[in-house]
C-alpha cells in the first residue's frame, strides 16, 4: 500500500489528559488521535509520533506529530477528517505533506515552549488559572533577565531533569537557542527554545528562577545549578498548567512543499 508521510500541527488542552503518550489505564493525546486515525484508515493500527512527550497537565500550541496514512489522504483532507470527529479538546492547526525520510522527533532543530506566571489578582480567575501559574510575591524583573541569560548555549542540565528518567548513556546536554522572561498583561511568559529538553526541564528551570525573582534564593542560581551532577538542591518544579509547547522547527528540506 502506498503510504503518505503527514506532519500534523497539533493543539490540545492538557488539563483532563495524562500527557501525550498512549496509557493502557488513562486518557491521553496520543491515544484519543491514534483511536480516530484507526477510524479514518479502515480499522488499519496507525502509529501518532509526537514531537515531544507533554507531561500530564501541560498543553500544546504547536506540538509536531508524524502519521503515515493511505496516500488517497492529503494533509488538508486528513486535517479536516480528523477535526471532525477528534474530541474537543484536541484540535489539528495545520498540516503538511513531509518527505518519506522524516521523523517527527528526530528531524526537529528546535522546539519552544512558554511558560505563563500571573502577578495579578485576576491571575486566579477560573478563566485563567488552568493556563498560568499565579503567584503572589512580586517579581524582581531583573532578576528573571539574569538567571535566563545563564541559560543561553550549551550546558549539561542533570540538575535539571528527573532523575533515572533518560537513558544511563545520556549526556543531558541541551543547547539553549533563546531563554527570556516577556513581560505581558497581568505577568510573565518565560519563553525558551532549545534542540532538546529533558523530563520536567522547563517546569524545573521557572520554578528555580521564581525562587530567585522572589528572594528565595541567591542571584546566580542557575548558573551554579547548570555546573551540579544531580538535582538535589532544584526547586520544586513549576505546576504543569502554566506550560505549553508552541512551536517545532523543521528543516525545509523535510518539506514537500515548504511552509510560506
Amino acid at each position: 500500500m502506498d503510504l503518505r508521510s503527514i506532519l500534523l500541527v497539533t493543539q490540545y488542552d492538557g488539563v483532563r489528559f495524562a500527557g501525550w503518550q498512549r496509557q493502557p489505564d488513562a486518557r491521553t493525546v496520543q491515544g484519543d488521535m491514534e483511536a480516530v486515525l484507526r477510524r479514518l484508515c479502515g480499522d488499519q493500527p496507525i502509529s501518532a509520533v509526537g514531537a515531544g512527550r507533554t507531561d500530564a497537565g501541560v498543553h500544546a500550541h504547536g506540538q509536531g506529530v508524524g502519521v503515515r496514512v493511505p496516500a488517497r489522504w492529503t494533509p488538508e483532507s486528513l486535517r479536516r477528517a480528523l477535526n471532525a470527529l477528534l474530541p474537543d479538546d484536541i484540535w489539528v492547526a495545520d498540516a503538511h505533506e513531509m518527505t518519506a525520510d522524516f521523523h517527527p522527533r528526530r528531524s526537529a532543530t528546535a522546539r519552544r515552549y512558554g511558560y505563563l506566571v500571573g502577578t495579578d489578582e485576576g491571575a486566579r480567575s477560573p478563566f485563567r488559572r488552568r493556563y498560568e501559574w499565579a503567584v503572589r510575591q512580586p517579581l524582581d524583573a531583573a532578576a528573571l533577565a539574569d538567571e535566563a541569560a545563564s541559560l543561553m548555549g550549551e550546558h549539561t542540565f542533570r540538575a535539571f531533569a528527573v532523575a533515572n528518567t533518560a537513558p544511563i548513556d545520556d549526556h543531558h546536554r541541551c543547547v539553549i537557542q533563546h531563554a527570556a522572561w516577556v513581560p505581558r498583561d497581568g505577568g510573565w511568559v518565560f519563553e525558551v527554545a532549545a534542540n532538546r529538553f529533558l523530563h520536567h526541564m522547563v517546569r524545573f528551570l521557572v520554578g528555580t528562577m521564581i525562587d530567585v525573582a522572589q528572594g528565595r534564593r541567591p542571584r546566580g542560581t542557575i548558573a551554579r545549578l547548570l555546573v551540579t551532577p544531580d538535582n538535589h538542591e532544584t526547586s520544586a518544579p513549576a505546576p504543569a498548567h502554566g506550560l505549553s509547547l508552541r512551536q517545532v522547527v523543521y528543516p525545509a528540506s523535510c518539506y514537500v512543499v515548504p511552509p510560506a
